[in-house]
C-alpha cells in the first residue's frame, strides 16, 4: 500500500474516532450549513451533524477505490495513478478540514468560516488541474465528453487546458479573501466557468480535427 493509500485510510478512521470522541459534547442541534457571507442558514440533528462527513468520507474512498478497477481503460488510469492516489489523499483530507471547522464552530469556537474555506477549495482546485492535466483517457476521471473520449488528440488538448485553467481558478479563488462578502463568488463562478469552456472547447477542438481529417 503506497503512502497516499496509507494517509486516507487514516484520514477516514480518524474522523470516526473524532466522532466517537466528541459526540456527546455536540448540541441536540448542530449548525450545519453556513450562507455566502459565513452566517449559520441551518441546522442539522447531532447524530447527522457528527456522522454524515465521515459517512460520506466513507463512500467517497471506497467509489475511488472501485473505479480503476471497473474502468474499460483501466490500464491509462495506471499511467497516472500516484496524481490518482494523491488526489483522494488530499480529497480526503479536505473533507477532513471542512468536519473539523464544523465541529469546532459547534463547540463553541467562532472564527470566519468562509476566510477558513476560501484557501482549502483553492488548493482543492489546484490539486484538480494537476490531476486533469496529468490524466489519460478513461471513462470516470477527468473531463469526459463525446469528444475527448473519440480523440486522443482532443482528449490531450482540452485536458492541457483545462489543467491551467483549474490552477488559474484556484488563485482566483485566494483573491476573494480580499473582498470577503464576495469571497463565494470567487470560489464558484471562476470553477463554473472552467468547467463549462472546456466542454465547448472539447467541442470545437473536435469538429478542428474532422476538418483536417477532411481536408
Amino acid at each position: 500500500m503506497n503512502i497516499f493509500k496509507i494517509v486516507s485510510a487514516g484520514v477516514v478512521v480518524a474522523s470516526y474516532v473524532v466522532a466517537f470522541a466528541l459526540y456527546a459534547k455536540m448540541p441536540e442541534l448542530m449548525a450545519g450549513h453556513w450562507d455566502a457571507r459565513g452566517v449559520v442558514n441551518g441546522t442539522i440533528p447531532r447524530f447527522w451533524g457528527v456522522y454524515l462527513m465521515p459517512f460520506i468520507a466513507t463512500a467517497m474512498y471506497a467509489l475511488f477505490l472501485f473505479i480503476p478497477k471497473l474502468d474499460p481503460m483501466k490500464q491509462n488510469i495506471e499511467k497516472f495513478r500516484q496524481h490518482y492516489d494523491g488526489f483522494i489523499a488530499f480529497l480526503m483530507v479536505f473533507i477532513f478540514y471542512l468536519y473539523g471547522l464544523t465541529l469546532a464552530w459547534n463547540l463553541g469556537y467562532r472564527f470566519d468560516m468562509v476566510l477558513m474555506m476560501v484557501p482549502a477549495f483553492a488548493v482543492l482546485f489546484y490539486d484538480v488541474g494537476i490531476l486533469v492535466s496529468k490524466s489519460e483517457p478513461n471513462w470516470f476521471i477527468g473531463i469526459r465528453t463525446p469528444w475527448t473520449l473519440s480523440s486522443p488528440r482532443v482528449w490531450k488538448e482540452t485536458h492541457e487546458l483545462g489543467g491551467r485553467l483549474f490552477k488559474a481558478a484556484a488563485v482566483i479563488s485566494l483573491v476573494g479573501l480580499a473582498f470577503h462578502d464576495y469571497a463565494f463568488w470567487f470560489m464558484i463562478v471562476p470553477v463554473t466557468v472552467v468547467g463549462l469552456y472546456t466542454v465547448v472547447f472539447s467541442y470545437f477542438s473536435f469538429q478542428r480535427e474532422k476538418k483536417s481529417q477532411r481536408g
